[in-house]
């Protein structure tokens, strides 16, 4: 994932599109395709605990997928400890996966490699699937030391539309955390 002599991308999807806490030399908004965005990981150490996860994304593969967010590249000096406070950050069940980053100022262009964190089904906090209407209620329950649940959901519902990006889950569970 080298640019520019050793500087990387990384690709944030959830919380990262609207709180980086970590330095970084370019910010742009991109999309990474053949994955959707889904609330199906389990959050026991920011947006819940243990015995009452919160909900937060993960990326499921879907072959006609896309999925918006942004992209920070990382200065090479920079990157050592970057890396290591993301593992830290997303140490709940996420590893990280090669992904092609399409810019949004630059759509034409060719893809840019990159890195994204992704929680799969082999983790132990992985929730999975389950109707919205139960996702919604669970993070209308759930708090952790980051903050409410329900902050995450629409915290990155509003960066999303800042972006002009479309996320039927997401603002589908906007409206029924809203409803509810």
């Amino acid at each position: 994932m080298a640019e520019n002599d050793g500087d990387l991308w990384v690709f944030g999807y959830g919380s990262l599109v609207w709180r980086p806490d970590y330095p970084y030399i370019a910010r742009r908004a991109a999309w990474i395709e053949g994955w959707e965005r889904r609330f199906w990981q389990g959050s026991t150490d920011h947006r819940g605990v243990p015995g009452a996860p919160g909900r937060v994304v993960t990326l499921a593969p879907d072959a006609g997928g896309v999925c918006w967010g942004m992209a920070y590249l990382i200065c090479a000096a920079d990157c050592a400890a970057v890396m290591a406070h993301l593992d830290h950050r997303e140490k709940g069940g996420y590893r990280l996966f090669d992904v092609g980053l399409n810019f949004a100022d630059a759509p034409d262009a060719p893809e840019t490699p990159g890195l994204a964190y992704v929680a799969g089904e082999d983790n132990p906090n992985y929730l999975g699937p389950a109707p919205l209407h139960d996702i919604a209620a669970q993070i209308r329950a759930s708090a952790g030391p980051s903050g409410d649940n329900v902050e995450y959901l629409l915290r990155l519902a509003e960066a999303l539309r800042g972006i002009g990006a479309h996320d039927e889950h997401v603002f589908a569970l906007e409206t029924l955390v809203r409803a509810g």
